[in-house]
């Protein structure tokens, strides 16, 4: 979950130059980058509680502790609250999540350098302070009240908003960790198409990397539970917004979709201003209670974009957010499958033919099935999702090999999905795995989950 956003404060003072915003996101295929993003949850190696911010075992200590790296401390107020260095950002969920967000790379081979020097920093530090870090989708031990959460406005906002709009707002701010990647579009009509692919098949995700069985120590019946609590969490902002698949859909269209969301905040002067509930159409009219008679800037904006949370969301790019986080070679995967499929025009054709003829309701009983049946979902054709799955990997794999980007070795970026292709060809998802461990021989225990399955 973002930060603020930081830029140019632009007033705005038409529709127009939203439109034009997401427009200016358009780019030659030769400067196509990615960036990946991926959450963790802290742990104290001890006795397996969460962080809290303050203390030496605290989410505080921890960014302390990486500044030895050349990270960059950013501040809200008198609190760490993210660092920053060279294109890419640590930064805090509400309830202690440790987020990287990466820079934008041109190769899946930096992208996944970049994950594994991450990684090794917080297990340095974490290991001097006693703690650390879980890849999972659903935090499996820890009850809401025992979760901390973080000191930032924006949390204090939504944790007094989400429980008007749904059951499990509050188990998606503070319970929940995600791997998503951010990818570029060359034009109005590859947008189009490359949302359209990507949100149809983001399921497809959801299933291959199904990895929260767990709930407060026990299975909770789904295997993707991160998926689900997002089917009752804020419909105005959640969903497989099935507009995008009308005819005409464009970036205005998207933008109407957005300004009819609800907004959260407005940020000012290093404070967070209440504006739940409240319109950004009126604050385009200057009507807006939280601020009245100012209008709004292209960086309030920027910051409403990052309040919406579908299956795929656009800001000046596309962000794929079905998946489950999880170990660090699916980390290097969630990106390589979405490269693979959207960065090579042959492979979106072929993907795009997957999917093309499913309709509303084929695409939304597909996302209601999958977090409880995963590879087993049926498809509109009969078939099983694992099966549908093989025909996708191997797209994306030719779309990989077809971009020919090659690491020292002479290798090129088709082996990030080796992952994903062993867990199709099992048929068993990871949280079927851990199932079966759980009852198994962790004795029907979840402590040992902090030992094999951390960073």
């Amino acid at each position: 979950m973002s930060g603020p956003s930081k830029g140019n404060a632009v007033e705005i003072n038409d529709k127009a130059q939203l439109v034009e915003f997401a427009a200016s996101g358009c780019k030659p295929s030769d400067k196509w980058r990615i960036g990946t993003e991926h959450e963790k949850f802290g742990f104290t190696l001890d006795t397996h509680e969460p962080l809290s911010y303050e203390g030496p075992k605290g989410i505080r200590a921890m960014l302390e502790g990486l500044q030895r790296f050349g990270w960059h401390p950013e501040y809200e107020g008198d609190n760490i609250i993210a660092l920053s260095k060279e294109g890419c950002s640590v930064s805090l969920e509400p309830g202690g999540q440790l987020e990287l967000s990466g820079a934008a790379v041109e190769t899946l081979h930096e992208t996944c350098a970049e994950v594994h020097t991450h990684l090794a920093q917080v297990r340095e530090v974490g290991d001097e302070m006693g703690v650390g870090f879980l890849g999972l989708g659903f935090s499996p031990k820890w009850t809401l009240k025992e979760t901390p959460i973080m000191p930032k406005g924006r949390y204090q906002i939504m944790k007094r908003y989400m429980p008007t709009r749904g059951q499990h707002g509050l188990d998606m701010m503070f319970r929940s960790c995600t791997v998503q990647v951010n990818l570029d579009y060359g034009s109005e009509a590859d947008m189009v198409k490359k949302f359209r692919t990507s949100l149809a098949l983001q399921p497809l995700a959801t299933a291959l990397f199904a990895n929260s069985p767990f709930t407060e120590g026990r299975p909770n019946g789904h295997l993707s539970h991160r998926s689900f609590i997002w089917t009752d969490t804020d419909p105005d902002r959640t969903g497989m917004i099935p507009f995008v698949f009308e005819d005409g859909f464009s970036f205005e269209q998207y933008v109407d979709y957005a300004l009819d969301v609800p907004m959260y905040f407005v940020y000012r002067d290093g404070d967070y201003l209440d504006a739940s509930g409240q319109s950004f159409r009126d604050f385009l009219a200057g009507k807006l209670p939280a601020l009245p008679g100012e209008k709004p800037t292209l960086v309030d904006w920027d910051n409403h974009l990052t309040t919406l949370f579908p299956e795929v969301r656009m800001k000046r790019f596309l962000e794929m957010r079905g998946a489950d986080g999880g170990p660090w070679r699916r980390l290097c995967a969630l990106p390589a499958l979405w490269v693979g499929l959207l960065y090579d025009d042959d492979a979106l054709d072929a993907a795009w033919d997957l999917v093309k003829g499913w309709t509303a309701e084929d695409r939304q009983r597909i996302r209601n099935d999958v977090y409880t049946m995963a590879l087993k979902t049926p498809m509109p054709d009969g078939r099983r999702m694992q099966e549908l799955a093989v025909e996708v990997l191997d797209i994306a794999a030719a779309g990989l090999k077809a971009r020919k980007r090659l690491d020292s070795f002479g290798e090129d970026e088709s082996h990030f999905l080796n992952a994903l292709k062993t867990i199709v060809k099992q048929g068993r998802t990871p949280a079927e795995e851990m199932l079966e461990r759980f009852n198994g021989e962790w004795k029907e225990n979840i402590d040992p989950v902090f030992r094999e399955y951390a960073y």
